[in-house]
């Protein structure tokens, strides 16, 4: 049996195949501070994985521009028991052909330390199959993610007949560190449960093409201007299930089911042949007109940032995923790394005392006015991060929110000094120029990354509540004494040019 503890928060993970989807995971895992270590025999992997790395970058700035956590350490190895050799947790990504899954999942097996979990990427192969040439199949998973690994969240996890559910376990607690949503399929079955869906509409989209019915640019047509909006948030079956009115979907089966009975549609691929192939082909060349395929894939990842972003507003299906992995990483990034000191808090000023970095970020497009520069709402959102994150530091947490206690800000200064533009990296450091239990003065810097130029600043006072009564109360013990700490801290810093300023004064 496998040993039944969980993961540390920072993994060293062996990577093997850097494709598309060995790379999306490479991506993902640095971005989340973990180690990766990747081998492929490809001579071009180390500019691929950068390409791949760059698209990430760009679009994780854009999802969650307030959140800077630390990126772990690539390393490309030489050979495949490099890679593996050390590593905490194993993912294998290569092309989907039995027989050469089953070759090197056993060459890991023999590579990798007793300990250490072995995730393949397969779409679709039993997990009962792959792990034949393996000495210890109990630690194989499945973990099935989608293109691009580094945005999309779902990550199905399947095991074999002979797999640990520990190792189960441990697979779905580091892809939810990393801030996917786990579907674990309850049954072994071939192609698990996403791609037998996606199977089932593309073979149907392969004999349109073929009977001459529609083109492939009017196919997808029909999924992203209809249904494919609405399976973004809610699927199909709660789709259908609207569609049944107030008496829900056993009125849907009743008035629809009749129609399942109509030879609509094949279910079965059409033959590939070499008409059909090219006709696929050169549809497809003209939809795409000439784009790179890298223009492609930025155009998809701001899209789905967009998509995620507007999900996240409503704490809904995959936006939920990206809402609660974004506290989680603002978290990470606002707690520091040491223990605490079991030393009582000194009454002193530190010597050392400096602002805290609270925020950093780079402007995406869409946060540029008709001006050219960065809209000034972007502005109190860049400090508004920086507040929540300077509380997370002081223990204002999930749990301590779930105690209905709060911070509520009750006035804001802004002033602008600058201007910030599009692609420009910003951070904003935070001083607390008082604190009194219940009240917590704060002043922000909106600095340019590059050369520290000024670009705005926000006075804040926030009051600490009972968010059940409504009324304001004193912090608790942790989060005082927290508060009192920086305020000593902070209390040797010059006072901030602009602090205590009323409106319209130079």
């Amino acid at each position: 049996m496998m040993a039944d503890d969980t993961m540390g928060p920072r993994e060293t993970v062996g990577l093997v195949g850097g494709g598309v989807i060995g790379a999306g995971w490479a991506a993902r895992f640095l971005l989340n501070g973990h180690d990766c270590a990747v081998f492929d025999p490809d001579p071009d992997l180390a500019r691929k994985l950068e390409a791949v790395l760059d698209h990430a970058r760009r679009a994780q700035a854009k999802l969650m521009p307030g959140v800077a956590v630390p990126e772990g350490r690539l390393r490309i190895a030489a050979t495949l028991a490099e890679a593996v050799a050390d590593a905490d947790f194993i993912v294998e990504s290569l092309p989907e052909v039995e027989a050469l899954k089953v070759r090197v999942l056993g060459e890991i097996d023999r590579a990798a330390r007793p300990e250490a979990v072995v995730a393949t990427s397969t779409s679709g192969l039993l997990p009962s199959r792959l792990a034949a040439g393996m000495a210890h199949p109990e630690r194989l998973v499945v973990g099935h993610p989608f293109n691009p690994v580094y945005l999309l969240p779902l990550v199905e996890v399947c095991g074999g007949a002979r797999t640990d559910p520990a190792a189960l376990d441990r697979a779905a607690a580091l892809y939810g560190r990393i801030g996917m949503r786990v579907l674990r399929v309850r049954k072994e079955v071939d192609g698990f449960v996403a791609d037998r869906l996606l199977e089932a509409l593309w073979r149907e989209a392969l004999w349109l093409v073929a009977d001459g019915v529609a083109t492939t640019e009017e196919i997808d047509d029909a999924i992203r201007y209809g249904a494919g909006l609405r399976w973004s948030f809610m699927g199909t079956f709660l789709i259908y299930r609207l569609a049944g009115g107030e008496a829900g979907m056993r009125h849907f089966l009743a008035q629809f089911g009749p129609a399942l009975k109509l030879p609509w549609t094949r279910l079965v691929a059409p033959e590939l042949t070499d008409a059909l192939v090219d006709r696929v082909s050169e549809q497809s060349d003209a939809q795409a007109a000439g784009a790179a395929i890298r223009d492609l894939e930025r155009r998809r990842d701001d899209c789905l940032v967009a998509v995620l972003s507007a999900l996240r507003d409503q704490d809904y299906a995959a936006g939920a995923v990206v809402a609660a992995h974004e506290r989680a990483l603002a978290g990470r990034a606002a707690s520091p790394d040491a223990p605490p000191s079991e030393a009582p808090p000194s009454e002193a000023p530190s010597p050392d005392a400096a602002p805290v970095s609270t925020w950093a970020g780079t402007v995406p497009p869409d946060w540029i006015d008709y001006n050219g520069h960065m809209t000034e709402h972007r502005y109190l959102q860049c400090f508004g991060d920086a507040t929540d994150a300077l509380l997370a530091r002081i223990g204002v947490d999930a749990a301590y929110l779930a105690g209905k206690r709060s911070f509520y800000t009750v006035e804001t200064h802004l002033a602008h000094r600058g201007e910030a533009h599009e692609g420009e990296a910003l951070a904003v450091t935070t001083q607390v120029m008082a604190a009194d239990g219940k009240r917590l003065h704060l002043f922000h810097r909106l600095c340019r990354a590059g050369d520290g130029t000024l670009l705005a600043s926000a006075e804040q006072m926030l009051l600490h509540v009972d968010t059940a009564a409504g009324r304001s109360v004193v912090a608790s013990g942790a989060v005082r004494d927290a508060m009192a700490a920086l305020a000593r801290d902070h209390a040797g810093l010059p006072r901030p040019e602009g602090a205590g300023r009323g409106i319209g004064r130079a």
